[in-house]
């Protein structure tokens, strides 16, 4: 079982892949950075941290696993239990657990999990194609350094005749200020005139706007009473899976059973594999997800696993 090859392939898609009863690989996005040091810029990427308290089955491992290897969801899920036992059995022996392109997983001193992430894969599909690049260090000086050369080589001398020849540039300068000075007032009258027709443009629309709503002003003396309709309408990409259907007259049959029981059920279509998909509800976040993920698999469903998935 190309079991790291799994877990590679689901972090580019999710942002938490689980190991059931070992821990968890998380993604976080980081922004582009530059590291001044050494003129090197680095793009956008997502950062894999390790979190061993994220040990609950969620059902996307295995799920994945079962629909690549073709194989019953709970074949794959006894495969990943022995998967796991063996982890922890290299762990106990003080070896690392080298899990290809994500990272390194050991034991410390304290016999607390520690992780080093690999650098070797970028997790982030926005940033696919981009690699870090070094820029050359801009060095201004080396210009002015050739210009002092130049000036040694050709010197430029001002006699007094010359400072005396240059009096036209006084004129010059006075020519120039005049001409800058015209061509502002040129504009700004030139701005007020096309304001003015502007805003006479808008009055005129504006009446003639009037003018129609006024002729198309009619009375109902029996106007129909207004009709709330209050619609609650799920939002989020998290959704607690109650199961999903081959046949989808029992995907409505669960559908009204959790209705009956009070949850917030809908359909949120098929899935690739053609399955009609009922979930208890849907949230915003993961954290409120999992808390109530837990609770359905305490008080009505314990096979109920989590799906994440931006719906259009």
């Amino acid at each position: 079982m190309q079991f790291d090859s799994y877990i590679s392939d689901l972090l580019y898609r999710y942002e938490c892949v689980i190991i059931p009863d070992f821990g968890a690989f998380l993604t976080n996005s980081v922004s582009a950075q530059i590291q001044e040091s050494t003129h090197t810029f680095y793009p956008p990427k997502k950062e894999v941290s390790f979190n061993e308290q994220l040990r609950s089955n969620d059902g996307l491992l295995a799920n994945y696993i079962a629909s690549v290897e073709k194989i019953p969801f709970e074949a794959a899920s006894k495969k990943i239990a022995k998967k796991t036992k063996s982890l922890k059995s290299f762990l106990a022996q003080g070896e690392t657990l080298t899990f290809t392109n994500i990272g390194e997983v050991s034991l410390n001193a304290e016999g607390n999990l520690t992780f080093e992430p690999s650098t070797q894969l970028n997790y982030l599909t926005n940033s696919f194609g981009l690699s870090p690049f070094v820029s050359p260090n801009i060095t201004r000086e080396v210009y002015k350094e050739a210009v002092e050369e130049i000036e040694k080589v050709i010197p430029i001398a001002v006699t007094p005749e010359g400072r005396k020849s240059r009096s036209y540039l006084k004129y010059a300068a006075v020519a120039v200020f005049a001409l800058t000075l015209g061509g502002l007032i040129s504009s700004n009258y030139y701005l007020g005139q096309i304001e003015q027709q502007n805003q006479m443009a808008e009055e005129s629309a504006q009446e003639q706007l009037e003018t129609k709503i006024q002729e198309a002003t009619f009375i109902i003396d029996n106007p129909l009473p207004a009709v709330t309709l209050n619609i609650s309408k799920q939002t989020g990409k998290y959704h607690i899976v109650a199961g999903a259907f081959r046949i989808e007259a029992n995907s409505e049959k669960k559908l009204s059973e959790l209705k009956t029981l009070g949850y917030k059920a809908r359909k949120i279509g098929t899935n690739k594999y053609g399955l009609h998909q009922v979930v208890y509800s849907s949230y915003e976040t993961r954290a409120e997800a999992q808390r109530n993920l837990y609770k359905i698999r305490r008080e009505h469903n314990s096979d109920a696993w989590l799906l994440i998935q931006q719906l259009n």
